[in-house]
């Protein structure tokens, strides 16, 4: 480098190694106050629609078959996006993309809250969907990127794991109280609150680290991956809603199994791939790829199924169905906290994946019991406690594991898969057992005379059957977990991942 003013040379800076001091650290905790945040808005933003949906319905005047897609918008656009958001963290910073996603996040949702029409709630839903997949993987690459040090990484993974362990729940009770107490529109106007403070302290927190030796993107990848995810999730939503022997579901799961088969063969021969199969093929990373996925179509049995159940056939209000649901968030947040900061360091991923899986099982197995006239206390309270437990066991390790020892130049699209296998898992899990519900409703009824009682109870016999179903997932994610993960994933092994270049920060974005 030359001085402009001598034309002497000037000695490259060095990256800061020092030490972090009091005053860094305390930035990093701030930081992870803007990640927690965005993981909640993305979390919530899940079940908090779902319980404003009725008010909306009545309110725009759309249709029970048009209904869903203020749901399906959201999930094809989020679903289909991941990887090429991920991917966008790594190659034009953090820093940047966080910004983004939330400023972007912040303006569907009030687009959305403003709405007048039916169109409008669908297309602010899909762009809600763009900018999460912008956001998500950027705060979960953030959070790998400035928590190396092994203590302050079990805590920081605690603290976002607990989120998504319990964000469900927590959407469930704020869409409740919103919709009670104001009306639907602010369970979208509610994100403006969360994500444009956030932006403001990540713009004033973060550091932009731009990439070294930007290599090109993966435009095939990218088109094959986001068409294959998108033709995945439309073709689960479209089998739920229409059936699964109708030709549009049939050629959009045909067309997604090619595209993602095409997908992977690129990845394998192109220079810079969108994914590289690196991330994935690891035993410990794979498996914990799984075990989210798994978990997030086991645990729409409870949050969707019970929520039919407390609502149409206890007779619940939004708001009271939101309170049943929140001993699982006080049960998640400190079972996630021990697992990651005192049992995970001592134990890895490979005893508690699976035990937590199996508690899950036993919980959704117990949850079974829920007839008409069972009381909220002797069958469903205790079956959540369990199920939260199982949660907080399975959801912790596998945060951790997901990006443990993944570079840096990786950490977006490492963080990106985790997302993505919560996003298909979810939709697999709501296509599946809806599916399965839907059955066992109508074998109840067949050839039975109309009566208003006996169609309660072959609900409930639906909401029973996907529950078993669920159940079955779970236990089925112990059995296979358990085989694949390795006992040396420990974060103490492996803190930072493979040494490269240290940025100036710790905290760069």
């Amino acid at each position: 480098m030359t001085d402009s003013s001598t034309g002497a040379e000037r000695p490259t800076p060095k990256p800061d190694t020092r030490p972090p001091t009091a005053s860094r650290r305390d930035r990093r905790w701030l930081i992870l106050v803007a990640i927690a945040v965005a993981q909640l808005l993305v979390v919530l933003d899940v079940t908090i629609v779902n319980i404003a949906l009725p008010s909306a319905q009545q309110d725009l005047g759309f249709s029970d078959g048009d209904r869903q897609w203020v749901i399906t918008a959201y999930a094809l656009a989020f679903g289909s996006l991941l990887l090429l958001g991920g991917r966008i963290a790594d190659l034009f910073g953090r820093k940047r993309t966080f910004i983004a996603g939330l400023v972007g996040f912040a303006a569907a949702s009030a687009f959305g809250g403003a709405a007048e029409s039916f169109a409008v709630l669908v297309a602010a839903r899909a762009l809600q969907g763009m900018f999460g997949a912008l956001l998500a993987p950027a705060a979960l690459s953030l959070l790998t990127t400035t928590f190396t040090e092994p203590k302050e990484r079990a805590k920081a993974f605690a603290v976002y794991a607990a989120i998504g362990g319990m964000g469900g729940a927590v959407g469930l009770l704020l869409g409740g109280a919103l919709t009670e107490t104001l009306e639907w529109r602010w369970c979208l106007y509610v994100s403006v609150l969360f994500a444009l403070p956030a932006a403001a302290a990540a713009l004033r927190l973060l550091d932009h680290a731009p990439a070294r030796n930007r290599p090109r993107l993966d435009l095939a990848g990218t088109l094959t991956a986001s068409a294959g995810l998108f033709a995945l999730v439309f073709g689960l939503a479209r089998g739920e809603a229409d059936g699964w022997g109708e030709p549009t579901t049939i050629t959009a799961l045909a067309a997604s199994g090619v595209l993602l088969v095409a997908f992977v063969a690129i990845q394998r021969t192109v220079a810079s791939p969108l994914l590289p199969l690196r991330v994935v093929l690891d035993r410990n990373r794979g498996a914990s790829f799984l075990a989210i996925g798994l978990a997030s179509a086991g645990a729409f049995g409870v949050f969707l199924f019970l929520t039919f159940y407390l609502q149409n056939v206890r007779g619940m209000n939004p708001l009271e169905t939101g309170l049943a649901f929140l001993p699982m968030s006080f049960v998640v947040a400190p079972t996630v906290a021990i697992v990651s900061t005192r049992i995970l360091p001592r134990t890895g991923p490979r005893p508690l994946i699976p035990l937590g899986m199996v508690s899950a099982a036993l919980g959704l197995a117990l949850l079974t019991g829920i007839g008409v006239d069972t009381g909220y206390a002797s069958h469903v309270l205790g079956p959540l406690v369990l199920i939260a437990v199982g949660f907080g066991f399975t959801m912790a390790p596998a945060f951790a594991t997901a990006t443990l020892g993944v570079p840096p130049r990786d950490s977006g699209v490492a963080s990106a898969m985790v997302n993505t296998s919560q996003q298909v898992g979810g939709s697999i899990g709501i296509a599946l057992l809806s599916t399965v519900a839907v059955a066992a409703t109508n074998d109840f009824l067949a050839g039975a005379a109309t009566d208003p009682q006996l169609t309660v109870q072959a609900a409930v016999e639906g909401y029973v059957a996907a529950l078993w179903w669920a159940a079955g997932i779970f236990a089925a994610g112990a059995v296979i977990c358990g085989a694949l993960l390795r006992s040396d994933a420990r974060p103490e092994l492996r803190p930072g991942g493979p040494v490269e270049p240290a940025a100036p920060e710790p905290a760069a974005g």
